[in-house]
């Protein structure tokens, strides 16, 4: 599929105001934000010992397939240098003369920076989990980079980035809920955190496609066309722990966040029904007969996954990760 780059590039110009007035509604200020050292033991304080030994504790019932949702997603947060490189070589991104977007990169960055700082503190304390295996797949990870299907493209970068925060955020939300079902509270504020964090990223970046529809609705209808047939891939799937090829162990931590019920085929379903809704798709008008057809197919497809959603079945615990001491 041809891409008019020169017109996207003007789109974004044409948002870029909005964007960067919306920027105090969907980023907290720096100053005031949470930071990792507000839930961690603090070392300055004679308790630290105490209060590692407390976190060790409560960390003891959390169960093996919600230890290794965890490390997952703590290596698939710690692989944010990947991300932002990514946005920043999107057209209409990429030159200096686009410099608002790349403000939103850098503050975005900054803000997901502290998930997985946050996270990975936690599991070093918690004794749980083999660190340099994880350290090892999170180099990996980093190092392999990924394919997601959007190419430099603004409109199929935004869809992508609209999808993977929703999902993002229904993943760290049941895990806090898991956690803190397992008595982990601390944990469980971790993650919820966490979660309001990608809830607002997923807000901006639909905020944002919802103004590319609004002045080219059928090049951005096409591009959600693409991206739903591709299917969204998670940024995380070329995981893989020390001695497996690329994406072997990515099947494996998908498969423990279905037994728990962190993020299954359902959630995949719920969220492109989500998508349709809040870019009011079925309503858009001055569509071409491509744009139409495009619609057509979007507008049809939540069926069609529910109904692959409902022919899968759970997968039983049959693989121990090398990240997870017990």
């Amino acid at each position: 599929m041809n891409i008019n780059v020169g017109s996207r590039k003007e789109v974004l110009k044409h948002i870029e105001k909005y964007m960067l007035k919306m920027i105090p509604t969907y980023l907290k200020p720096i100053d005031e934000n949470w930071q990792p050292s507000d839930f961690l033991p603090d070392s300055n304080r004679e308790t630290f010992l105490q209060d590692i030994k407390q976190l060790r504790e409560n960390s003891k019932d959390l169960s093996y397939d919600l230890v290794a949702v965890l490390v997952g997603d703590t290596i698939t947060e710690e692989a944010l240098p990947t991300y932002e490189s990514w946005l920043m070589m999107v057209d209409g991104v990429e030159k200096e003369e686009y410099g608002g977007w790349k403000t939103w990169v850098r503050q975005w960055t900054a803000e997901e920076n502290r998930h997985g700082d946050l996270l990975n503190k936690y599991l070093y304390l918690s004794g749980r989990v083999n660190m340099r295996q994880m350290e090892i797949s999170t180099q990996y990870l980093i190092a392999d980079g990924f394919t997601i299907g959007t190419g430099n493209d603004p409109y199929r970068n935004f869809i992508y980035t609209s999808f993977q925060e929703r999902a993002t955020n229904i993943s760290h939300r049941r895990v806090a809920t898991l956690a803190k079902n397992s008595g982990d509270n601390l944990l469980s504020k971790m993650c919820g955190v966490i979660a309001a964090d990608e809830a607002r990223h997923a807000k901006a970046y639909k905020d944002f496609f919802s103004k590319i529809l609004e002045v080219d609705p059928n090049e951005a209808m096409i591009a959600f066309e693409d991206m739903m047939r591709k299917k969204i891939v998670m940024p995380a799937h070329f995981l893989r722990e020390m001695g497996l090829k690329i994406g072997q162990t990515f099947g494996h931590f998908t498969d423990a966040a279905q037994r728990l019920g962190v993020y299954t085929s359902y959630d995949y379903v719920d969220i492109m029904r989500e998508l349709i809704l809040d870019w009011n798709i079925e309503q858009i008008s001055g569509l071409n007969e491509l744009g139409e057809k495009a619609r057509d197919y979007i507008v049809a497809l939540p069926d069609r996954f529910a109904k692959v959603a409902d022919r899968i079945k759970t997968p039983s615990l049959e693989y121990k990760f090398s990240w997870i001491n017990y």
